[in-house]
């Protein structure tokens, strides 16, 4: 059976999702109606909206469902992106980086933060701005210096979105990074977590409107038409509640014995290893050796890891993440190992295990 070490691209299913999923599904009601079932399906989704709401901090009037973090990304964009200049850093996901044709690319350092001096430079030039920044790189697990970002933006009168499409339970309750105050908005995704797909949402700082993308029947409060995927929504509820409670410096502890035993066979971690990264991930480069083939045998050996981000159409390139990063023929030569929540350590030294191996027979040496 093959191990599944590609969390990042969407995380394996959390039973208490599942379960909440298939009760909310039975539901007979849409969520608009006024009558009995109609009442039931809105109580419950409105439970969920309040739930999701909680963990960043905010109302559920704050809270706006979406189809997932590409459309929370964009509606975001199309919401307070209009008349301004919008400032995006150069490792975003496709999912910024392609919601509108003109924007301006802010670099990173070599250890995959936004770059603050290049920020503040774009923030002095004429004309009101838009950053889009987000938490946690989903290739790298780099994460953004959120609070100095924040501090640039209001003292330039900028807005500020956050992808948190990847930090979303991936870190513990009480992190400031999951706390909308001081943002504009902050985009998040229910199968980054464990439920099902289908569903995400656009939280809003307090003083955030937005103005809808899809236009219909005026559901979530004329901001998004469309009947809601009530079982996707009820399982991403579900899903970052669980997600909260995890313990995740296990998980981080046994990323950490990858990252060693890759460094043994003269791998590179990609970035530097004491800037904050997500606790399930890891960026391996194996110089020389292209990604492609690296993947190929771990794939044959019983391991799905992957080269980067899942949403390019199956294609195997060089990522531009790393590119910005000052990488260049080092690009096409990195994996990335995204730990699941329900990982153990078993799995893990068999990964270890496979990696050597695999290293060996690439030619490379191995402590």
């Amino acid at each position: 059976m093959t191990v599944y070490l590609d969390a990042n691209a969407t995380e394996i299913l959390r039973d208490g999702a599942i379960a909440a999923m298939l009760d909310s599904a039975r539901l007979a009601g849409n969520p608009s109606s006024v009558h009995g079932p109609g009442r039931e399906a809105r109580r419950v989704l409105e439970a969920a909206r309040e739930a999701i709401g909680r963990i960043w901090a905010a109302g559920p009037e704050q809270v706006v469902f979406t189809s997932g973090g590409t459309e929370a990304n964009a509606l975001a964009i199309h919401a307070f992106g209009q008349e301004r200049r919008l400032l995006i850093g150069a490792t975003e996901h496709d999912a910024v980086r392609m919601a509108s044709p003109d924007h301006e690319i802010v670099p990173v350092l070599p250890d995959g933060s936004l770059c603050l001096q290049a920020l503040e430079a774009a923030l002095q030039r004429e004309g009101a701005a838009l950053v889009c920044a987000m938490a946690a790189n989903n290739e790298t697990g780099i994460l953004h210096p959120l609070e100095a970002i924040g501090t640039l933006c209001r003292q330039h009168g900028a807005l500020l979105h956050v992808d948190a499409v990847q930090v979303a339970g991936r870190q513990l309750a009480g992190d400031k990074r999951l706390s909308v105050a001081g943002l504009t908005s902050l985009a998040v995704s229910g199968h980054k977590a464990g439920g099902i797909k289908g569903a995400g949402a656009l939280i809003l700082g307090a003083e955030g409107h937005v103005s809808p993308m899809l236009r219909g029947g005026g559901q979530e409060r004329g901001r998004r038409g469309g009947t809601p995927a009530l079982p996707a929504i009820v399982s991403m509820a579900a899903a970052f509640g669980l997600a909260m409670e995890q313990d995740w410096s296990l998980i981080a502890s046994l990323r950490d014995q990858i990252d060693m035993t890759a460094l043994s066979c003269g791998a590179r971690i990609t970035g530097d290893r004491k800037c904050p990264r997500l606790p399930n991930t890891t960026s391996l480069i194996l110089p020389g050796i292209s990604a492609q083939t690296q993947l190929m045998m771990l794939d044959l050996a019983g391991y799905a890891v992957s080269t980067g981000s899942a949403c390019s159409s199956g294609k195997v390139s060089a990522s531009h993440v790393l590119q910005a990063m000052g990488l260049e023929d080092d690009a096409a030569c990195a994996i990335r190992v995204s730990l699941p929540w329900n990982i153990t350590e078993s799995q893990v030294e068999g990964f270890v295990g496979a990696y050597v191996d695999m290293a060996r027979r690439l030619g490379k040496k191995t402590a």
